[in-house]
Parts: C-alpha cells; structure tokens; sequence
C-alpha cells in the first residue's frame, strides 16, 4: 500500500467526518445518514491501515475519529435522576429481599453470639474482672459514665456524621472483602459481636440493663440490621466464588459484584437515618418509651420497604444489578 496516496485520496472523508462530530447533535437527518456512512468507510480505513501500512501518525489520528465517532453512532445511555428513582423504588429493595435469607440467619446467628456472651458476663463477676480493673468499670457503668455520656459526647450533628460514616465503612468492609471467601465478614461480626455483648453484660452486672437497652436500640435495630444485610451480602459474594452456580464464575461474580456496589449506596443512606436517629434521638430528652418506639418504626418502615416493593420488585425480575439493555451480552450456558 502507498501510504501518501491512500492518505491523499481519503483524507477530505476523514475531513468531513471530523467536521460533522464537531456539529454534535446539529445535524439533519441527511448529515446524519452521512456521518453513519463516514464512520462505516473510515473503520474499514483503519483496519487497512492496520494491516497494510501501521504508519503511527496516521494510525492514531484514524484510530480517535473512529473511536469518537463509535461513540456517536452507537451511542451510550446517560444515567438521569429516574435511575436513582429507580433503584432506590425497586432496585435496592429488590436486593435486599433476595439476599433475605442470607442476613437473616446472618443476624439471628449475631443475636445468639451476643446474648450469650452478656449472659456470661451479667452472670461471671470473676469474666467482668477480666475486662477492666473496678474504677474503670464503674465509669463506663455508672449513671453518666461512658456509655450513657457516649451518646452526648459531640454536637448531634457531628455525633451522627461520625458514627455514620463509621457504619458505612464498616459495612463496605463487609461488601467489599466478601470476595475473600466471606472471612473478613465473619472477622467484622465477631468484633461487633463482642462489643455489643460486653456492653450489656457489664450494664446488666451493674444493675443498668434498661438504661443501656434504652440507649442502644432507638438506633440499633436500624442500624445492626444494615450491617447484617451487608454481611449477608458479602457472605454470598463469598460462596459465589466456592459455587457460582449455572454461571461462569466470572460472570456470576461480575452480577453479584455490581449488586453489592449498588447495595452499599443504598445502605449508606439507611445508615444515615440511623446516624440520624442516634445523633438527636438516642441522646434526646425524650422518655425512654418514645425513643424506642421512634426506632421501632424506623425500623418497621425499612423492613416494610424491602418485604413489601421489594417482593413486588424481585418477583418482577429485578436483582439490583444493571438494567438488561445495560448488561454485556452472555454466552448462553448449557443446561
């Protein structure tokens, strides 16, 4: 191939290529049959080019008008604010509700680990020995002492956008290393597990149950349950690698990988209601009776909303991942 000639009897194409990518989306519909036509010859160019006469210069000019104008004839779907609408109506709900049975066992297997280690503890003055020595454990017990000034120890503001963002990292810990065959999830349970059951069991010694209980759940039963919907998550990230199923592995992981990334959008913002709860409810001069019955029906809404839209959504096809027409085309699998 004479690489000047070819140049020179196909460059006024490319010209006039160019010249119609720059219009954008001012073109008749004649310019636009034009510009299709400009793309088709100028790819059959390039790959001639390629194969006959790779001069660089040329190549790589060819190679950006092409690629511009790919993205111009094919097109790609811009995300809007009805795919936010979307996902938070159905999408997430819809994972949520699938993976159901994952963070479901996930926080009945968390409330047994945790009530048995308060009950040893409320019950084993030799165990709560152990934890601290007696002056540091009558200040986290005390009227006023840690775990009740705890709650007030910031701004409402500041204290919710902490433990907010504490929560969701530790949800996206759960989301993200569930790859890892799902043990850095069962590490982050375990801890929590701990945490939480030392804090009853040492206010249960003390005689202060129901202050702590009043304290924790306004905001917890919101709070720990997105924490398990993450881990339950990240539990079956984790046995897709061990079983993917009728799907390559790859695949599977590339499905349930992009749920979870759209899961931890969605429980970032159920953990920022819960934050919010805890921020200027938890510590609030309200009764006891109404913080709680303010975080049981914080709670009583988000379940409703994942067994209620969510059923509806999940049974309709949706998993949370991308749209159909979003998805990469699949080889089909073998029955």
């Amino acid at each position: 191939m004479d690489l000047d000639v070819f140049v020179a009897a196909h460059r006024a194409e490319w010209d006039r290529l160019d010249h119609l990518l720059g219009r954008g989306r001012r073109l008749t519909g004649a310019e636009a049959d034009e510009l299709v036509a400009l793309y088709q010859r100028a790819a059959t160019h390039l790959s001639q080019l390629q194969s006959g006469a790779p001069d660089p210069v040329v190549t790589n000019r060819l190679t950006t008008l092409v690629a511009r104008a790919r993205s111009v004839v094919v097109g790609s779907r811009r995300a809007t604010w009805r795919d936010a609408v979307h996902f938070f109506a159905a999408g997430f709900p819809a994972a949520c509700y699938r993976t159901r049975h994952w963070w479901i066992w996930t926080g009945l297997v968390f409330t047994v680990a945790t009530a048995v280690i308060a009950t040893w503890l409320a019950n084993s003055p030799e165990a709560v020995a152990t934890v601290a020595a007696p002056e540091a454990l009558r200040e986290m017990t005390r009227e006023g002492g840690s775990y009740e000034s705890y709650y007030s120890s910031s701004p409402a503001a500041a204290f919710s956008a902490q433990v907010w963002t504490n929560n969701a990292w530790i949800a996206a810990i759960c989301l993200a290393f569930g790859v890892l065959l799902g043990i850095p999830v069962v590490y982050v349970l375990a801890m929590n597990a701990i945490n939480v059951g030392m804090g009853i069991g040492l206010m249960a010694s003390a005689g202060r149950l129901d202050v702590f209980l009043g304290l924790l759940i306004p905001h917890g039963l919101l709070e720990l349950t997105a924490v398990f919907v993450a881990a339950g998550v990240g539990l079956r990230l984790g046995w897709t690698v061990i079983d993917p199923g009728r799907r390559t592995r790859t695949t599977a992981l590339a499905e349930e990988g992009r749920a979870a990334i759209g899961m931890a959008v969605g429980l970032a913002v159920v953990l920022l209601v819960s934050g919010v709860v805890e921020g200027f409810v938890t510590p609030s001069g309200l009764p006891t009776w109404a913080r709680i019955a303010i975080g049981v029906l914080v709670w009583a809404a988000f379940l409703v909303y994942v067994f209620v839209p969510g059923k509806r959504a999940a049974l309709a096809g949706e998993t949370g991942d991308l749209a159909r027409e979003d998805r990469s085309d699949q080889q089909p699998v073998a029955v």
